[in-house]
């Protein structure tokens, strides 16, 4: 899991954190911590704030670790544009089986790497910098640095990318274990047409609404999409018809058959919500951005339930829809405020003494915890 992430410098962050090990001793809403560290977060603040830039900063370190989907629109205008000669430094902790791991790094464009350090379990492996080339290591895993070849001298290659890729690691090494974590993590937002993501990639790739419609078909998902849309409000007869050049396609069942293209934003939005929930297994951590934008909020409460008790995962929304601010669903330690300079959580964001009995929304939405 991922433990903390900070981020300086970055878009309008000139220095956020979030520690997802403060946890609180509260004895309700338990199924969101795993670990005794936070498992599902929600995190308020208001339009413009950072919500969307957050999740793309944690995001950032798929760009230089792994191949994986990457959307580079994001990380346009990428360093804070009132200090832009310094460059954004970026801090993970990661809880991964019983090893502590610690990576940072320093970038000055999504690409260009100034610094990388590794520390496992306390011990340095490197630190690198990449400007006047001053290699730190230590062994590591019974594997002899000094036999790699270290003259790519290019800020553009990962260190620790490229320890992975040219040793022969084992499988429970700590080092493929983060690289594999990386790998599956995954951001989405929202959406009305089609998919806006980052990082996990699907199998066959994924390149919005009809890759999307085929995998559910050619997987035998119909009518496991059709019970997931009636369970949550979408009362829709699906079936699968041949079209004239042969190829497949879903339509909604009438007197007259509806493609699924005439479906509305909220259904859609399920959709793209059912596709990466049937992967879910295989992610590390989801960031989902705005993820309620086309919910009623009925719906929004029923779908985080559904990843607290369904997703093993680490997840991590975004929302403005305080109706889910209650005690009944998560915990203060598990909602999250941004503002323009800091995130904490609503335990933190108070001298209040937070109890189960506490309306969140109305604490909320009176300024309590100083938005």
């Amino acid at each position: 899991m991922l433990k903390y992430f900070s981020v300086k410098n970055f878009k309008q962050f000139k220095n956020v954190e979030i520690d997802f090990s403060d946890v609180r001793d509260y004895k309700f809403s338990e199924k969101c911590i795993k670990n005794k560290l936070i498992k599902n977060a929600v995190i308020y603040g208001k339009n413009a704030s950072g919500k969307t830039n957050f999740g793309i900063a944690v995001m950032d370190i798929i760009n230089h670790l792994v191949d994986k989907e990457k959307n580079l629109s994001f990380y346009d205008y990428y360093l804070n544009a009132d200090n832009n000669q310094e460059p954004a430094e970026f801090k993970y902790k990661f809880l991964l089986d019983n090893d502590d791991i610690v990576y940072e790094y320093k970038k000055t464009n999504w690409n260009v790497l100034v610094e990388e350090k590794l520390c496992i379990n306390n011990n340095i492996v490197f630190d690198y910098d990449f400007k006047s080339q001053v290699f730190i290591h230590s062994k590591f895993e019974n594997f002899d640095f000094d036999k790699l070849n270290w003259e790519f001298k290019t800020q553009e290659m990962s260190v620790l990318r490229y320890i992975a890729n040219n040793t022969e690691l084992e499988n429970n090494s700590v080092i493929k274990k983060l690289i594999i974590f990386v790998s599956n993590m995954l951001w989405f937002g929202r959406t009305d047409r089609g998919s806006n993501y980052t990082g996990f990639t699907p199998p066959g790739g994924f390149g919005g609404n009809y890759d999307m419609l085929n995998y559910i078909i050619e997987n035998d998902l119909v009518e496991e999409l059709q019970q997931f849309f009636q369970t949550n409000g979408v009362d829709k007869k699906l079936t699968v018809q041949t079209n004239p050049d042969g190829g497949k396609a879903l339509y909604f069942v009438h007197k007259q058959l509806l493609p699924f293209k005439t479906a509305s934003s909220g259904t859609v939005a399920l959709l793209l919500l059912f596709f990466w929930y049937k992967q879910c297994k295989n992610m590390s951590l989801i960031i989902i951005d705005e993820f309620d934008a086309f919910y009623h909020y009925e719906l929004a409460e029923k779908i985080v339930k559904l990843l607290i008790e369904k997703v093993d995962a680490q997840v991590i929304l975004t929302s403005h829809n305080t109706n889910l601010l209650t005690n009944r669903i998560m915990r203060p330690d598990c909602y999250f405020i941004l503002t323009k300079n800091r995130l904490c959580s609503f335990s933190k964001a108070t001298q209040r003494e937070l109890r189960e009995g506490h309306n969140l929304e109305k604490l909320y939405v009176s300024g309590e915890f100083g938005e």
